[in-house]
């Protein structure tokens, strides 16, 4: 009886020890089928202001810096403009002097050359397929994303599901006529960053804008903050992630990351 009770404790005991190492890993294998991250980048299809003739478009670090930092995280990235197709990249972005690490990366990679060659049209875009957005700035986002019906509807919809919306330097600008579902401005009361006035004239860009960027934040209700000019500096309130200048897209982009895997 004595043998029989021992043997019926060691098998007991050994079912119990097999059934505690499977539930240890099984976060590992939940870990592994996770589903892929999507993120959808919307730059602009603006090329030239017309009252000076000038050319702009994307900033191209802005782009990109968190593309790569995104890329290294697994996260499957979509690129969207107001008019599909072509992305205008602002050439004064590709002065030496403005060439970043990240900058070259894309100018040898073919891959990422076509998202931005061949982007989809906003109209075209569903936000369910994505987890979060992220707009980079340049001067071209200041003339046809914050007045875009469909970019609009696309960051409304990304808050009223609680996804994560990032914008860096004048990519804020799309927040200009986005509204919660009482019609109080999205911005009101959270603390933005974007580019600054300062920083706007002290790089003779006066003429390249429809509109302050800065004041037009302040306008909305909003606590709008920022660091010194050129240096890096990035903000989150909630579900919006701001930063003020191309040297902040990798700190926008580090902390779009830390909320996607919260």
């Amino acid at each position: 009886m004595k043998k029989y009770t021992k043997d019926l404790l060691i098998f007991l005991l050994s079912v119990v020890m097999v059934a505690c190492a499977k539930s240890e890993n099984k976060p590992v294998k939940q870990k592994e089928m996770m589903k892929t991250k999507k993120v959808l980048f919307v730059t602009t299809s603006f090329d030239q202001v017309q009252t000076n003739g000038k050319k702009t478009g994307l900033w191209i670090e802005e782009f990109a810096t968190p593309y790569y930092a995104l890329s290294l995280e697994g996260v499957e990235i979509t690129v969207a403009t107001p008019n599909g197709g072509n992305t205008p990249i602002d050439p004064k972005s590709t002065q030496p002097e403005y060439v970043t690490a990240s900058v070259k990366k894309f100018y040898s990679d073919p891959v990422a050359q076509k998202k931005l060659a061949q982007t989809m049209a906003l109209k075209d875009v569903k936000a369910e397929d994505y987890d979060a957005v992220f707009y980079p700035g340049g001067h071209g986002p200041m003339w046809d994303l914050p007045d875009n019906p469909y970019s609009i509807a696309l960051i409304t919809s990304f808050y009223q599901n609680g996804k994560p919306i990032a914008l860096v330097c004048h990519g804020p600008a799309a927040l200009k006529n986005v509204t919660d579902k009482k019609g109080v401005s999205l911005v009101k009361g959270r603390k933005i960053s974007a580019y600054t006035n300062t920083e706007e004239s002290t790089g003779q860009t006066l003429d390249m804008v429809p509109f302050s960027l800065e004041d037009m934040i302040k306008s909305k209700g909003a606590q709008y903050v920022r660091g010194e000019d050129w240096k890096p500096y990035s903000v989150q309130d909630g579900l919006l992630i701001t930063g003020q200048n191309p040297a902040s897209a990798e700190a926008v982009a580090k902390q779009l990351i830390s909320t996607l895997n919260k």
